[in-house]
């Protein structure tokens, strides 16, 4: 499989997961968790999908500019869905508090990919 079929693939994944992880939320857990663990919940659900989106528009770059730092901006926001987003639902879902320290790697992740993205596009050939 290509690199922007794999990307598009786990950003539509991605996409699926945070729709159900946020119906999850809204309906399942919102008499289970107090309000303090149901927006952390929530704000996991949330910055998946930006970045489920943010690896669809890494797939695109990189069917573009194959040789691009694109492909390291796909891996940094797969990455950082893994450690921010995962962090957090373990987080909301066991109240270990811990667990919050890790987030801000995947933030960092986050970050990274975005410079990864706007580097391939700067660097992009013309045309």
């Amino acid at each position: 499989m290509t690199l922007d079929r794999l990307f598009l693939m786990l950003g539509a994944v991605s996409g699926l997961i945070a729709v159900g992880a946020g119906a999850f939320g809204a309906h399942a857990l919102r008499a289970r968790l107090t309000p303090e663990l149901l927006g952390v919940f929530e704000t996991g659900a949330r910055y998946q999908m930006y970045h489920a989106l943010a690896l669809v528009a890494a797939a695109w770059v990189v069917s573009r500019w194959p040789e691009s730092l694109a492909a390291w901006a796909g891996w940094l926001f797969l990455a950082g869905t893994i450690v921010f987003s995962g962090s957090l639902y373990a987080l909301a879902l066991t109240g270990v508090r811990w667990l919050g320290a890790v987030t801000p790697l995947g933030g960092l992740c986050f970050l990274a990919g975005w410079l990864c993205l706007a580097l391939a596009a700067a660097r992009a050939p013309s045309g």
